[in-house]
């Protein structure tokens, strides 16, 4: 059993720490909002007060915040994490943040002697749940290893994606594939609807032919051929499409970096910008439909 600090019990981080409880650790969580560490006690956790009482004696720091600046915020600087955390404790932050900011914070780990990996994960506050995450991991050989155990208790697939950074590189390339397929598969859908093809027969056909696709097969966006996919409940959202423009953004601010050519992935964050204008953002990402369609 591991004394493991959890800062940031959100949709994603509750789920995450009750499954490091599960496992048989110690978790000392903590959050700004009292509501979530209260749910997080209820899941077997103790309450920290403040990010510094939840490192008192913590082996193992995990994080779970929502951008850049937060992360940057918790654990640079004199109050932070990296200058407070006991000699030897492992650091893991699975937020999803700006690249740089990853690399950053890992440098400043590494300058003073301790391990510390970024492994975003993908998979939803469904998978956060269960404990069938995807985690992206950054950082050296030797501190992946000592992170593998604690994300497999969060999760199913545990991929070592390489340097510093490297896992929020995974992570923003998957997610804008993911936008851009949800998109053409919207599309799709629709255009079979206005010629005349009902959903479910057009979804017979194309699942097992060359357009199939996990936003497809998986969370179909049109109501009916997959019952659990959000389109069968009024978009109401396992993955946000606030959450889905926030990693668009990333990408494209990546993709400057790199001068890299992303047409579709620009395209692609201007349209889930739309459902942000509209105030619709709240729905999932696969309600992207309902501004193809023209229903938002």
């Amino acid at each position: 059993m591991s004394t493991i600090a959890f800062i940031g019990l959100g949709n994603m981080g509750g789920g995450m720490a009750a499954n490091l409880v599960k496992a048989g650790h110690d978790v000392r969580a903590f959050d700004l909002s009292t509501d979530a560490i209260a749910r997080a006690v209820e899941a077997g956790c103790r309450a920290a007060a403040s990010t510094l009482d939840a490192l008192e004696g913590a082996e193992i720091v995990v994080t779970m915040l929502p951008a850049g600046q937060h992360v940057r915020s918790i654990y640079l600087g004199g109050d932070g994490i990296i200058a407070n955390a006991r000699s030897g404790a492992l650091l893991i932050d699975s937020s999803t943040i700006d690249i740089e900011s990853a690399r950053a914070v890992i440098k400043a780990a590494f300058e003073r002697g301790l391990d510390m990996v970024d492994a975003p994960v993908s998979g939803g506050v469904t998978a956060a749940s269960a404990g069938t995450l995807t985690f992206m991991t950054g950082g050296t050989k030797s501190a992946f290893t000592k992170a593998q155990p604690y994300l497999e208790s969060m999760g199913k697939n545990v991929f070592h994606a390489g340097d510093a950074g490297n896992g929020q590189v995974a992570k923003v390339c998957n997610n804008m594939l993911l936008g851009i397929s949800m998109i053409g598969t919207c599309e799709a859908f629709a255009l079979a609807e206005k010629l005349g093809l009902d959903a479910q027969t057009f979804f017979d056909i194309s699942s097992t032919a060359s357009g199939q696709n996990w936003s497809m097969t998986s969370y179909c966006p049109a109501p009916g051929p997959v019952a659990t996919a959000p389109s069968n409940n009024d978009y109401q959202a396992g993955f946000t499409a606030a959450m889905m423009l926030k990693d668009m953004r990333l990408a494209q601010q990546a993709a400057a970096s790199a001068k890299a050519s992303t047409p579709l992935g620009a395209q692609a964050e201007a349209l889930y910008a739309l459902m942000e204008v509209a105030g619709k953002d709240d729905l999932d990402f696969s309600g992207i439909m309902k501004l193809i369609k023209g229903s938002l």
